[in-house]
């Protein structure tokens, strides 16, 4: 099942060029610390902060920069556009009638970035 993700989580994208923090609204009311994600914590900017820079020819800002520049690679801005959730969640463990998000999920964005997961946010202590 992996580890469960919560807010404050670190999170990386293919194309960014810096890490992003993964922000849990308390709405899925767990009590603990953190709120605990689920996937459908998957909101750009309300959960899924950006990632500095973007390298994607697919973002339409980065092509018109590139072009502008005669070709050559011109990162802009990253302005996350996520359309579905994470995938694939823990389906055995449900946050607010919804798959809890574990450390091993993944989403798209739509300019072709592999968002991931990186810290979950929590740590688990072995105790002998």
């Amino acid at each position: 099942m992996g580890q469960l993700v919560c807010g404050g989580a670190t999170l990386q994208c293919s194309f960014g060029m810096a890490p992003g923090v993964l922000n849990v609204l308390p709405v899925n009311r767990t009590m603990t610390a953190m709120p605990i994600a689920n996937i459908m914590d998957n909101k750009p900017f309300v959960n899924i902060a950006p990632f500095g820079m973007c390298q994607s020819m697919a973002n339409p800002a980065v092509a018109s920069a590139t072009a502008a520049a005669l070709g050559a690679l011109t990162p802009m801005p990253c302005t996350p556009v996520v359309a579905a959730p994470w995938a694939p969640g823990a389906p055995t463990v449900l946050i607010a009638n919804m798959p809890a998000l574990n450390n091993s999920s993944k989403c798209m964005c739509n300019f072709g970035g592999v968002i991931q997961i990186v810290n979950p946010g929590q740590v688990t202590i072995q105790v002998p």
